[in-house]
């Protein structure tokens, strides 16, 4: 049976929440609706969701709380697109750096989010096709530090996990999978998010912030991630793979 994309729409707004559930499902989409916390979840607990789409303005706990919490628990991988009232690049820094893998400004028309939400589902579920990766499940060993591509996490050398969110995964991925090659911001915030770059647009700046700190790396003197000036970022650690997971 072909998998239909189930989708949760988490805002306060009832009006959006039924427009924009009207318009998910006539274009083929499967759609539950939450109007706070409280209720995404209790949802998420019991029911299985492929993408969520989290409004930042909440009475109660707010959508950057919410976004954190799903960050920490067993739903980390799965996606999230922020939507906000606000239009000030502040909000987007921050909804980016709690783990959301996109954003989206109100108003905004419901065919720009169901792009988005093709867009971001289309990226966690395939790897770029513009750069070759090496094979998944792996075991990709550089310096102290294991990605683990089949559970998607860290590992230190004293075994402690280091979770990471899909869009963290994503970038250091891309990086460990190419290492000594310079990439620009251009090429990660398509690679990474899917569309291409805004002016001002600091999502990969802050993407590779968060990896850094993952890493534990000085951004003064970077051992891993390296910014190459006036061209973008290179990993310069070597890369081994430790083994493979069957």
């Amino acid at each position: 049976m072909e998998h239909i994309d189930h989708i949760l729409i988490v805002d306060d707004d009832r009006e959006i929440r039924e427009l924009v559930a009207d318009y998910l499902k006539k274009n083929g989409l499967r759609v539950d609706v939450a109007a706070d916390g409280r209720q995404m979840r209790a949802f998420v607990a019991a029911n299985a969701v492929d993408l969520i789409v989290l409004d930042i303005m909440m009475p109660g706990d707010d959508g950057l709380v919410l976004c954190r919490e799903l960050r920490a628990g067993k739903h980390r991988a799965t996606p999230v697109i922020m939507l906000t009232a606000r239009s000030e690049e502040t909000d987007r820094v921050i909804g980016l750096e709690m783990g959301a893998d996109d954003y989206l400004a109100k108003p905004f028309a419901a065919r720009e989010l169901l792009a988005r939400i093709k867009s971001v589902l289309r990226r966690t579920r395939m790897l770029p096709p513009n750069l070759q990766v090496s094979e998944a499940g792996k075991i990709l060993r550089f310096g102290p530090w294991r990605l683990d591509t089949s559970e998607r996490h860290l590992l230190a050398t004293d075994g402690t996990v280091v979770t990471l969110s899909g869009a963290e995964y994503r970038l250091l991925r891309v990086f460990v999978d190419h290492p000594q090659r310079v990439l620009n911001r251009d090429q990660l915030l398509s690679l990474t998010q899917g569309r291409e770059a805004e002016i001002f647009d600091r999502s990969i700046d802050l993407l590779v912030s968060r990896v850094r700190q993952r890493l534990e790396d000085d951004a003064r003197e970077p051992r891993y991630i390296k910014t190459i000036r006036n061209e973008g970022y290179v990993f310069s650690m070597p890369v081994e793979i430790e083994e493979a997971r069957t």
